[in-house]
């Protein structure tokens, strides 16, 4: 991804993935933040399903619960270029989306 555009990175998981036995969700913000990247967020799912699998939803009481979690963040393309190796072999098989998106600063903001 050559020039600076701004992107939007996507990354899908579920409650259960783990990182080094921690949550991976919060191991991959950690990273994000540790690398310099300007924010993240994680979204949990109400109901989800993969291609592998049945629909999990929250009614479904679990013990280990499967819930959709996806971690999103908006970055230039030069920091996602930065990340991304790291991102790839944390997701492990997880599916991670990039989409180009146009941010619109209040006024004031650079």
């Amino acid at each position: 991804m050559s020039t600076n555009r701004t992107l939007l990175v996507s990354v899908y998981l579920n409650e259960a993935d783990k990182w080094e036995h921690r949550p991976l969700d919060l191991e991959i913000l950690k990273f994000l933040f540790d690398s310099g990247c300007a924010g993240g967020t994680v979204l949990r799912g109400l109901a989800g399903y993969t291609k592998g699998g049945g629909i999990v939803t929250t009614s479904l009481v679990d013990v280990g619960s499967k819930l959709p979690v996806v971690v999103q963040f908006v970055e230039r393309s030069t920091k996602v270029d930065e990340v991304m190796p790291t991102l790839r072999r944390m997701a492990g098989m997880r599916l991670i989306t990039v989409q180009e998106v146009q941010v619109i600063a209040p006024e004031g903001l650079p």
